[in-house]
């Protein structure tokens, strides 16, 4: 009996440990489906994070999903009419673009009617208009200076003075480089992404023979001799802005003092935010990402810090205020959705979790328009509530810590503090998406360069991308621009040019009129910020 009950004992162990093996492998299996389904939607599946805008529904407040701004619409009675169906394009020409016509006529002796012999007048006209292109073309400036003597002390005196007359410095002495050269170089580069070794392709086809070796050398004097001054000036203006954002990305620098051309650098993008009246970007390389990085560089800076969930922006001192991105939160659980069947997706957590994110995103929509002591009260009033309604319902979630729900939910309790910062003040932002859209534009480029060859070539682009993309954001042309920098920084303080190293920076009344590139309106409808996510 002794015997059997032990036996009893032993089975009953032995089940319960079957128990929790079968519990453990059907956690392990779930992870992994869940991880496989991930990677699918990644691979194959839509970038984009949009969503079904009756997800809102949920929580059954139509009266709040109508903009606070907005005047009620006049309703005007319109007879009925039929109109057919024309393609959509967004193609629009420059109404300022030069017209070239081409006039196309009868000769004389054709303008007889083939009916009665009679001459034939002009009665009107078809216009058709095409696009032309016209291939960049280079040619050679030849600065000719003329030098002037005395006559009379040629003759008389055993001193002759010699005059020059007035020509401007060169942006690179002893060389053949243009500020338009140098400009064109760096916005095929660095806007339309086409590597050193493309261009050289290129020049040859037109005949010149221009090596990658030497666009190097211009770009890289370029930017140690005019451009890093400006940089230091814009990098002081934006300490003394009170809120920024700030994000990371990886880089290859294949010749680092001590480290092997396979590991990472990084690029890190510090930026204004949608409150500054003229927008400031700039990037700075780093060997790493640790905390130190961001420290070093927002010294000066006392405000609040734009940042996704990087533990390394949660180190920074005191006088820093960092606020967290509802994109990345909502991210967790819009992952999560890819990996449940399509018939499922609606009564999921996942689905429940996204439309109380989805909710934030649509209330900040409507206070778009309010001034930011409006959008602080309506906050108060509105997303506040909302986002402990959140907080309650994910506290009440039991999920298994290494899921993807497990991940959403420790993302989400985590960063709370971080995430609710952005009520404190209306000029923050519910998402670092402004980050994310900026830093972009090296990324893209990164894809085609691939790497940096060395640390001083990282940290020449990472001034040429700061400029670039400062003067995009500021409605300028990267060309122009860059080719007016060249022209006045080497002339700096002469008769005719800039006189102070703050006029260069975008947003100057400085900078003329040309400069400027037409921003044609879109047409298409505005976007929720997570739309737009990098």
């Amino acid at each position: 009996m002794e015997t059997q009950e032990i036996t009893i004992e032993k089975l009953l162990v032995l089940i319960d440990e079957k128990d929790h093996r079968i519990a453990e492998l059907e956690n392990q299996v779930q992870w992994l489906m869940e991880q496989f389904h991930l990677a699918k939607h990644k691979q194959f599946g839509a970038s984009s994070e949009q969503t079904d805008m009756n997800q809102l529904n949920l929580f059954n407040e139509a009266e709040q999903t109508a903009a606070l701004t907005a005047l009620d619409p006049e309703i005007t009675e319109v007879k009925a009419h039929y109109r057919k169906k024309t393609r959509l394009t967004t193609d629009k020409l420059p109404e300022d673009l030069p017209v070239e016509v081409v006039e196309h006529e009868l000769p004389e002796e054709k303008r007889i009617c083939p009916d009665c012999g009679c001459d034939l007048h002009k009665m009107g006209e078809d216009v058709l208009e095409v696009l032309k292109i016209i291939p960049a073309k280079a040619v050679i400036v030849r600065h000719v200076r003329h030098v002037y003597a005395c006559r009379r002390c040629e003759t008389s005196s055993d001193h002759v003075p010699i005059v020059k007359a007035e020509m401007p410095e060169p942006v690179i002495k002893g060389g053949f480089a243009s500020p338009e050269a140098i400009a064109h170089i760096a916005t095929q580069k660095f806007v339309m992404g086409s590597p050193l070794y493309r261009q050289e392709q290129e020049w040859t086809l037109s005949g010149i023979l221009l090596s990658r070796q030497t666009m190097s050398n211009w770009l890289l004097k370029a930017c140690n001799n005019w451009l890093e001054p400006i940089y230091e000036e814009m990098k002081r203006r934006l300490c003394e802005h009170e809120v920024l954002h700030a994000d990371e990305t990886t880089l290859q620098v294949l010749h680092e003092d001590g480290k092997p051309a396979q590991s990472k650098s990084y690029m890190w993008l510090y930026r204004t935010s949608g409150e500054a009246k003229h927008q400031i970007v700039l990037y700075d390389y780093q060997p790493n990402r640790k905390a130190e990085n961001p420290e070093g560089f927002l010294r000066s800076f006392k405000g609040y810090l734009h940042a996704d969930g990087y533990d390394g922006y949660h180190r920074l001192p005191d006088n820093i205020t960092v606020v967290g991105c509802w994109a990345h939160a909502r991210r967790k659980f819009d992952e999560l959705l890819q990996t449940i069947p399509k018939d499922k997706r609606a009564s999921s957590d996942a689905a429940k979790g996204l439309a109380y994110c989805d909710k934030l995103f649509h209330l900040e929509k409507q206070f778009a328009l309010l001034c930011p002591e409006n959008r602080f009260e309506e906050r108060e009033r509105l997303s506040k509530p909302l986002m402990d309604e959140f907080y309650a319902w994910v506290g009440s979630l039991r999920e298994v810590p290494k899921s993807l729900m497990g991940k959403a939910i420790y993302y989400a309790e985590s960063q709370r503090k971080y995430l609710e910062r952005y009520l404190l003040d209306g000029r923050l932002e519910i998402s670092n998406n402004r980050a994310e859209r900026t830093i972009r534009p090296f990324v893209m480029g990164r894809k085609n360069w691939l790497f940096s060859n060395t640390p001083n070539g990282a940290r020449a682009s990472a001034i040429y991308y700061s400029l670039i993309v400062s003067a995009k954001e500021n409605g300028l042309n990267p060309f122009e621009y860059l080719a007016w920098i060249l022209t006045n920084a080497p002339n700096l303080g002469r008769p005719g040019y800039i006189t102070k190293t703050e006029d260069f920076l975008p947003g100057s009344a400085a900078i003329p009129e040309r400069v400027f590139s037409p921003k044609p309106k879109s047409e298409k409808p505005e976007k929720y910020a997570w739309e737009e996510d990098a």
